[in-house]
């Protein structure tokens, strides 16, 4: 009896694992395996012992890989990315055009950094919805604090998010100089081919533009003996007037509508552009003085006309981007800047060629 309930229960659980395994059939999705050296490989898993991975490639055939040697092994969910036997992977870079960026997310940990012409900027993505990062120049000067804050809807080709920029002059003008940029974005796409428009509110004073306080001002008067014994009484011009900062910020509505095309694996098509219609307020002062010969200096500041200088800026930046892998892009733009100010246009290009670095 107790060789035929061994031997039952031995068949009952031969039985059950067979089901189980018919019943559960091997994940045969591609996936992307990187070794530590860099080395990818697109393939699908065959077995994996413990110690080694059994892959079957395209380009190789199958292949044994010990686990040790595997840094990570990533699902493709979109074989329609996986041209010339390439899989171009998503990056941190694709929220970017060339000045503005995109409404779609940075995911956590992808963090990365920008450098130009005219300075670099490093940005870390806290959460999947926050990123924020630093700007500046290569004489660290001025220096701007950035953010943005992404909104995702059921449509994950449709994205919104928030941003902001705060930053300094920096030592360049004595961190008298501040502004600000304030906007929101809406992106229609996904990574590889999206459009953006983006409305927002930006400001900035350079600083160190003070005005005489408004206000009566007596000069002081000296007496000066004669080697006779005789004095003469002289007036002295009021020097010792108090400043304040002159109102000289300015402020403008900003417009933007950029997007980026793929057009290879590694080739992207992109442009950016950026439009404001500022203002800047400007108070201005009267002065008028009298005496100064037989009688004190009186000086007398009043406060004079506000005046009100308007400007339109446009810049318009096409550029290709070229990615070599998800870690490392270069790009080249050639821009043009008009601005228009008084009646008078200014126009010059402003050309910017960027590297990316993933970290």
């Amino acid at each position: 009896m107790k060789l035929f309930l061994l031997l039952f229960f031995t068949c009952l659980f031969l039985f059950s694992n067979s089901a189980i395994a018919q019943s559960s059939p091997k994940d045969t999705s591609l996936r992307v395996v990187e070794k530590h050296d860099g080395t990818k490989y697109i393939a699908k898993i065959i077995s994996d012992d413990g110690r080694e991975l059994l892959l079957e490639t395209e380009a190789l055939g199958k292949l044994y890989l010990p686990k040790s040697e595997v840094k990570r092994i990533s699902k493709i969910d979109d074989v329609g990315e996986i041209k010339n036997g390439e899989f171009r992977e998503d990056s941190p870079f694709s929220t970017r055009y060339a000045f503005t960026n995109n409404a779609l997310p940075i995911k956590k940990n992808e963090h990365y950094a920008m450098a130009n012409l005219f300075g670099p900027e490093i940005h870390f993505a806290v959460t999947d919805r926050l990123n924020v990062g630093v700007m500046t120049t290569w004489i660290g000067s001025p220096f701007v604090v950035v953010g943005k804050f992404t909104i995702p809807t059921y449509n994950e080709k449709v994205n919104f998010s928030i941003g902001t920029m705060l930053g300094t002059s920096g030592y360049l003008n004595s961190f008298q100089g501040y502004g600000g940029l304030h906007w929101g974005t809406f992106t229609y796409g996904d990574r590889k081919n999206n459009i953006s428009f983006s409305a927002g509110y930006g400001y900035f004073d350079g600083g160190g533009n003070n005005r005489s306080v408004p206000g009566v001002y007596v000069g002081d008067s000296s007496v000066y003996a004669n080697p006779n014994g005789s004095t003469e009484t002289y007036y002295n011009y009021p020097y010792d007037i108090p400043s304040e900062p002159r109102g000289n910020m300015f402020k403008a509505p900003i417009f933007s509508l950029a997007g980026i095309f793929q057009i290879t694996s590694r080739a992207s098509f992109f442009f950016d552009s950026m439009l404001a219609f500022g203002s800047r307020e400007t108070q201005s002062t009267n002065t008028t003085s009298t005496g100064g010969f037989d009688s004190p200096y009186v000086l007398t500041i009043t406060e004079g006309p506000q005046y009100t200088e308007e400007f339109v800026a446009l810049y318009m930046m096409p550029g290709m981007r070229f990615q070599k892998n998800e870690n490392r892009a270069f790009q080249i733009a050639i821009a043009g800047v008009s601005a228009w100010q008084d009646g008078e246009k200014y126009t010059f290009p402003l050309p910017m060629v960027s590297w990316f670095f993933k970290f």
